[in-house]
């Protein structure tokens, strides 16, 4: 049991070590398309969770959960799970912009929320 959890552990800290990198790509783009194109932030979001997903599916596939499976069907399983958390982390960021919250502050609550659900789908669901 102890080896499972310290595995585990170990994992989501990898997971959060590539999430930092995808998070960041995220966040640039998020920004970058609400102050300087005003595009909606809820919107942004989405567009910044498509390009964070690429850089996560890559960091993850290897350094996280060392998976040697085909690349085709893990992408595919992996973007199914990065739209449920795209889509659940717009309707935060809307939910918190809809209370008054700056769109970042909504954000963080999204990545937070996301980082948890992808963990545990990706880790049962696209690298088993």
């Amino acid at each position: 049991m102890a080896a499972s959890l310290t595995d585990l552990f170990a994992r989501f800290l990898r997971y959060g070590l590539v999430g930092v990198l995808a998070t960041a790509a995220h966040y640039a783009l998020l920004a970058a398309l609400v102050e300087w194109a005003q595009v909606p932030a809820w919107i942004a979001s989405g567009l910044g969770a498509a390009l964070g997903a690429q850089v996560a599916f890559f960091g993850n596939r290897r350094f996280t959960f060392d998976h040697r499976g085909a690349l085709g069907p893990a992408w595919l399983k992996f973007q199914g799970t990065a739209l449920i958390g795209a889509l659940v982390g717009m309707a935060i960021v809307a939910g918190g912009v809809a209370l008054g919250w700056h769109y970042l502050l909504a954000q963080i609550v999204a990545t937070l929320t996301g980082l948890v659900l992808t963990f545990l789908i990706n880790r049962r669901w696209t690298f088993s």
